[in-house]
């Protein structure tokens, strides 16, 4: 039976379902949806965002492999499955209103489906005025 302990020593048990009490801490969208950041765990790199729903969760949780939700395809999708481009879970962490998760995997190879490290390179910058803290601020 796939149980878990969190940083707490608080004990879950996602063998069958997604916990309710992880379940109730996820702030879902209107399709049942919760943003996931992924991030390369050694580096900070942000690979890619995808989307899990409650399923998507209790997968990454219990297999130490991410998966999502495709939300064009609407069918779950294991990254790496297809690809070899794996992405290995190093850490799973909500953010302060639920609404947000960040996975810190160990990605093997290309995260972005166009070839490149990260999805960021594929979709590249947009001009913007970039902000500088005062002095005031810089002691902060």
């Amino acid at each position: 039976m796939p149980v878990s302990r969190d940083a707490d020593d608080v004990q879950y048990n996602n063998s069958e379902i997604l916990d309710p009490r992880i379940r109730q801490r996820l702030k879902h969208d209107a399709q049942g949806l919760v943003a996931a950041v992924i991030q390369q765990y050694d580096s900070k790199e942000v690979l890619m965002v995808g989307y899990m729903n409650d399923e998507a969760v209790r997968r990454t949780l219990t297999t130490g492999r991410v998966t999502f939700w495709s939300r064009s395809r609407q069918e779950f999708w294991r990254k790496g499955d297809t690809s070899g481009h794996v992405q290995y879970v190093k850490s799973f962490n909500l953010d302060c209103d639920g609404d947000a998760i960040l996975v810190e995997v160990d990605q093997v190879g290309a995260a972005c489906h166009h070839g490149t490290r990260t999805c960021f390179l594929s979709g590249g910058p947009l001009p913007v005025v970039v902000g500088t803290r005062s002095d005031e601020e810089k002691s902060i």
